[in-house]
């Protein structure tokens, strides 16, 4: 199980237990930079039985990027289906949700309990990259009924918005 963040700047991944980010280097642009961030996520992704990856943000910020964005959740999805591995999307509202209790919970929230309810320090440049991306595994874990914590009722209404696949007969 692989949860992914991604994003075009710093990409944080996250399995059982361990996250980390995926950087290219400021200079990349376009295709460079999108065939960076495929090749190090399919890296990741390799033997995953289920991958679960952020969906789009509608909130303002990106607008100059969101075409390549856009592409680059299309490619990762594409990478997931040639390889036979199913995908979940999760909205970012039910990620906040599931991690704090509120669908609008700040990057800061959502760290801070990916700290408390599972242990996982999440610091430097991509701190909040590698704490959704965690956040987004232990909702795959918990909606293939291996859930990494107690997670309060409030908390679990995150999981009813999602895009799930059939994982009929996937082990966690």
């Amino acid at each position: 199980m692989i949860g992914l963040d991604l994003s075009l700047t710093c990409t944080g991944v996250a399995g059982e237990g361990w996250t980390t980010t995926i950087r290219p280097r400021a200079k990349l642009r376009s295709h460079s930079r999108l065939a960076l961030i495929l090749d190090a996520v399919v890296d990741h992704i390799r033997g995953a039985d289920l991958v679960v990856i952020e969906g789009p943000s509608f909130g303002g910020g990106v607008r100059h990027r969101h075409e390549d964005l856009a592409g680059l959740r299309v490619m990762v999805r594409h990478a997931c289906w040639r390889r036979g591995i199913p995908y979940a999307v999760v909205p970012p509202s039910c990620r906040a949700l599931y991690a704090t209790g509120k669908g609008s919970g700040s990057k800061g929230a959502v760290r801070d309990e990916v700290r408390q309810r599972y242990g996982i320090e999440c610091d430097g440049p991509g701190r909040y990259d590698q704490a959704d991306a965690y956040v987004l595994l232990a909702m795959g874990l918990h909606h293939l009924g291996q859930p990494l914590a107690v997670v309060p009722d409030t908390h679990r209404r995150g999981l009813d918005g999602c895009t799930w696949p059939d994982t009929e007969g996937l082990a966690a």
